[in-house]
């Protein structure tokens, strides 16, 4: 019988550089995909030193990251401080509020494949196992989308490494990262606010259970940090109109693309609860 996933590390990206100025690109050509600004490189850096710090048995042996870029630039030096991979994972994509009416889609990462021109240390042999739709989340379908990637994703790990990885690192967005950590816990208004490249550390007690039962021994927390941690962010943060999250206008010309594939990917199994 495979050995179950024992510890869960959940990492926030670094600062991003559109928070430094406006002059700036993605390299990707997507669009609301800014890269980290030099201050974000540091701190993926630093918490690369972190885990290289702690005991090797400690240590997460993969990182599972949102396809977004700033994610994947912090994941970087951790993958390669540790020479662990880094798998592309859709579910851990950023929330984006529903779209307005007519507006189009929101914007949606490329493949890992194509991802792995930038970032070699992506290893594309890991599909993604749930997508958000392109049509975005109110809150709870945030906290609804990160409960069953988390359903899949755990029995998968252990299905498909065996007992090859029992510390993974999941590299996200504030929002997601909330929801993450909230669903674990199994506590969906715990309060909780997070720092670029803060530090999330959630053990897992001895049974069976997938979610909802996770022992978080960190929240969030920047003591790895040379400066702590900064620009924190919580669903208090969010504009609510009406006792609903205020949509965002979707991406200019995706009116008439395919919100496809949505939700849970894998066919051969279902995600044990």
């Amino acid at each position: 019988m495979a050995s179950m996933i024992e510890t869960i590390y959940i990492a926030r990206h670094g600062y991003r550089l559109n928070w430094v100025t406006s002059n700036w690109k993605s390299e990707t050509g997507l669009p609301r995909d800014p890269p980290l600004a030099a201050f974000g490189l540091t701190q993926a850096q630093e918490l690369a030193d972190y885990f290289l710090s702690l005991p090797a048995e400690e240590r997460p042996t993969a990182i599972f990251s949102s396809p977004y870029y700033r994610c994947l630039q912090t994941s970087q030096p951790t993958s390669i401080a540790l020479g662990i991979p880094i798998y592309v994972e859709h579910g851990l994509s950023e929330w984006y509020s529903p779209v307005a009416p007519g507006t189009g889609l929101h914007p949606r990462p490329t493949s890992a494949s194509s991802l792995r021109s930038y970032f070699p240390h992506i290893d594309d042999s890991w599909s993604s196992i749930w997508y958000p739709s392109r049509r975005g989340e109110d809150v709870e379908q945030c906290h609804d989308r990160v409960n069953g990637l988390l359903c899949a994703l755990i029995p998968e790990v252990e299905r498909r490494f065996s007992d090859k990885h029992k510390r993974i690192l999941l590299v996200s967005h504030a929002a997601t990262i909330i929801a993450l950590s909230r669903e674990l816990v199994g506590k969906r208004d715990l309060p909780l606010r997070v720092g670029c490249c803060t530090l999330s550390v959630l053990d897992r007690p001895d049974d069976t259970k997938i979610v909802g039962h996770w022992n978080p021994q960190r929240l969030a927390d920047g003591g790895h940090l040379k400066d702590g941690a900064s620009r924190e962010w919580g669903f208090e943060d969010i504009l609510i109109a009406n006792g609903r999250v205020v949509d965002d206008p979707g991406q200019p010309g995706s009116e008439h693309e395919s919100d496809e594939p949505v939700g849970l990917q894998l066919t051969s199994r279902t995600a044990r609860m």
